[in-house]
């Protein structure tokens, strides 16, 4: 099978597998604090149920539909199946590894805590679960019975269960099923009375079965099986439909009733509850996992946020406030005519985004409010700012991706309150998704109308900005606002897609820009010309990028690639990739930033934005990629390139046979990015805070400042 073809493209699918085992190394790596242990183990879990429900699923389905034809790597949809089975099966394995044989016994000796099960809880444990089960459990609990009558019940996707296998009293041949749910809106674990100084903790089901002959009085329980099956969630939408948002919340209803992809079950299940269950599902025996521990590791990461465990977890990062490029302003806009500013979450704070908006919604010079939203937080304070800008008589226009997976009930919910607010709301075009972060503000000035721009990596999200790695630049130049206006313009009604003076915009100008800019790197090279490509993305899939990247390392291009993610470039293959490096960098922040440097023939570019190297983000998204201009900021956006590339402890090689290796630090020094760059935002604003104390004129930096002087004046 293995072939050329498949040697210089790794599958997606199992480069993403791969990723996932990055994280789980986290889990397992001593030197981590242990609640951050447990986060991570938790993390893989989710990963790798969104990684089912959409991917696992579309393989299935080229299957289902008699879809045989090999893929870049050259694989065909049975293959690459059972390729998947193979090393999932693996990696769970070695999840629960982790957890019982390294990372729970490290929880009792350093935190002094641990799981019990009812066997090996001592008296005042036992009633005290069995007076949280009478009182908060009993009342919640609905056993449904599984008979001719009553056929098997639609569980929620990713729901945790219980199998019971019965039989009547008096009737000792007749074997009878029930299920029994545990309430996902209780939490997954309580906390018990305290043993000799260690915290001791139930898990909700070990509550339950426990205590289930209470649930059925005139059975006898044969047999309880923990179970939890995981369905195909990836959404079919008609965008041509009347109406687009109910089409959106159809399919959301559709989701929760997908085919199930998986069936997870507890190690040694009893024989016939299995049969029972595979048959009910109508699963292969490939789709059933049997797992030696809990199911469903995602409930660790609220565990490793217990109150009183801070000293077990990483020392926070907390961003500073202001961020460094607006240290002594209160008014932002007044900040940005200054000249162009550039934020590096989490490090720098988010409320200069948040501020942007907010100032704007209520200064009476603004005249209108352009922008993108594609994954916001629950209580978003940015859209909060529309809404106000909207009651203030500002024309706003937000597009709302409905499409933006998992988040469309969220999304829809925002797009109502924004529209009830008098916004103009756009839910995204026809077969494409909006992923591009971008806000536009138009304000009357002296000097004519000017427009002030926002444009990052990240989402406008407050809440994930604290935990992803992004850039964000501020601007007002003349002709980067020119670019925006007409991008908007192509969102919301029928534009053509113009000639952009600076930005790139996928689906139209996008590919051609980067095979372009790889190709004149190859041909600098062939030319004696300095030549050389660094990129930052979270996923190198696209085939026609690869191959321009292996040509141009032909050539003698020096190319660096910082991939977080799925990486379908083999690096390192003798004729063809010798020239190219991979790095993955996990640590304690998610890397999300894009960055592309390309040397240019000595005159370095340096562009960022929301696109990775995928045929999606290429072809089938609106997204936006802008170049970094102003000279201080260029030399700022190559600095944090250097510094990551420079990472000996988070960073892991790509191998040539596509695994990964951590750096060797024999000989090295110790370099954590992540820390380095929350360093240097720190001593940045130190430094800043210490010119200010020698300055004659002390600038005041926030509305409370301004109060508070005017408070003493008045004194």
């Amino acid at each position: 099978m293995p072939s050329e073809k498949k040697k210089l493209y790794y599958n997606r699918e199992l480069s993403w597998m791969d990723f996932n085992a990055r994280v789980l190394e986290e889990a397992q790596e001593k030197d981590n604090p242990i609640m951050e242990r447990l986060n991570f183990l938790a993390i893989t879990g989710s990963n790798l149920d969104e990684f089912f429900m959409v991917r696992v699923a579309g393989v299935k389905g080229q299957i289902r539909s008699g879809y045989s034809k090999p893929d870049d790597s050259g694989l065909t949809p049975k293959e690459l199946s059972a390729a998947l089975e193979k090393k999932t099966h693996e990696f769970m394995d070695r999840q629960y590894s982790c957890l019982y044989r390294s990372i729970l016994p490290t929880l009792k000796k350093q935190a002094d805590m641990e799981f019990r099960s009812p066997d090996k809880m001592n008296g005042e444990q036992l009633r005290f679960i069995g007076s949280y089960f009478h009182l908060v459990l009993f009342p919640v609990l609905t056993p449904l019975a599984v008979d001719s009558s009553r056929p098997f019940p639609t569980l929620a996707n990713k729901s945790l269960n219980l199998a019971v296998r019965l039989t009547e009293r008096g009737n000792k041949d007749e074997k009878c099923f029930a299920i029994v749910q545990v309430p996902s809106i209780l939490s997954r674990f309580a906390e018990l009375p305290s043993d000799g100084g260690v915290r001791c903790f139930a898990l909700l089901e070990d509550i339950i079965t426990y205590h289930l002959g209470e649930l059925f009085e005139l059975h006898e329980i044969k047999a309880v099986c923990p179970f939890r099956i995981t369905r195909n969630s990836d959404l079919t939408i008609d965008e041509e439909a009347d109406d687009f948002m109910y089409e959106i919340q159809k399919s959301i209803k559709l989701r929760k009733r997908g085919r199930p992809v998986r069936l997870e079950l507890q190690q040694h299940a009893d024989a016939d509850t299995r049969k029972f269950l595979v048959k009910s599902l109508g699963v292969s025996d490939g789709e059933v996992y049997e797992l030696p521990g809990p199911l469903d590791l995602t409930f660790l990461s609220k565990f490793a946020s217990l109150p009183g465990s801070e000293r077990l977890r990483f020392a926070p990062i907390r961003p500073t406030s202001p961020a460094g490029d607006f240290w002594g302003y209160t008014d932002i806009f007044e900040a940005i005519r200054d000249g162009d500013r550039m934020v590096h979450h989490p490090y720098e704070t988010f409320d200069c985004v948040v501020q942007f908006i907010a100032q704007a919604a209520e200064d009476k010079d603004v005249l209108a409010i352009k922008q993108t939203l594609y994954r916001v937080s629950g209580n978003s304070p940015i859209i909060a700012s529309l809404i106000r800008a909207a009651e203030n008589g500002k024309q706003v226009t937000v597009l709302v991706e409905l499409k933006a997976r998992f988040d469309e009930e969220n999304n829809i919910n925002w797009a109502r309150k924004l529209e009830k607010a008098g916004c103009h709301v756009i839910y995204g075009l026809s077969g494409l998704k909006t992923h591009c972060k971008i806000a536009l503000v138009v304000r009357r000035e002296e000097d004519g109308i000017r427009r002030y721009l926002h444009l990052g990596t990240g989402n406008y999200n407050d809440s994930t900005a604290k935990l992803y790695t992004d850039l964000g630049l501020f601007t007002c130049r003349e002709s980067f606002g020119s670019d925006a206006s007409s991008l908007f313009n192509v969102i919301t009604g029928y534009s053509r897609p113009p000639e952009y003076r600076h930005f790139i915009v996928a689906p139209h100008g996008m590919r051609s820009f980067f095979e372009y800019m790889i190709r004149q790197e190859a041909q600098n090279a062939a030319s004696g010309l300095p030549s050389g490509i660094v990129a930052k993305v979270n996923s190198l899939v696209d085939p026609q990028i690869i191959e321009q990247l292996y040509r141009a390392s032909q050539a003698g291009v020096q190319i660096k690639l910082i991939v977080r993610g799925i990486c379908c470039l083999v690096p390192g293959v003798k004729g063809v990739s010798d020239n190219i490096t991979v790095i993955s960098i996990v640590g304690q922040l998610l890397e999300h930033s894009r960055i592309f440097r390309f040397e240019n023939a000595g005159n370095p570019k340096v562009y960022m934005g929301s696109a990775d190297w995928m045929p999606r983000n290429l072809d089938r998204r609106v997204e936006l990629v802008f170049p970094i201009e102003d000279e201080r900021l260029r030399e700022r956006a190559f600095g944090i390139l250097d510094t990551l590339l420079s990472d000996t402890t988070n960073a892991r090689y790509m191998r040539s046979d596509t695994g990964y290796d951590r750096v060797d630090l024999r000989g090295k020094q110790r370099v954590t990015a992540q820390l380095v760059f929350y360093r240097q935002a720190q001593e940045r604003l130190k430094e800043l805070k210490s010119i200010e104390k020698d300055s004659v004129l002390v600038p005041i930096h926030s509305a409370d400042e301004l109060d508070a002087t005017q408070g003493k004046d008045e004194l």
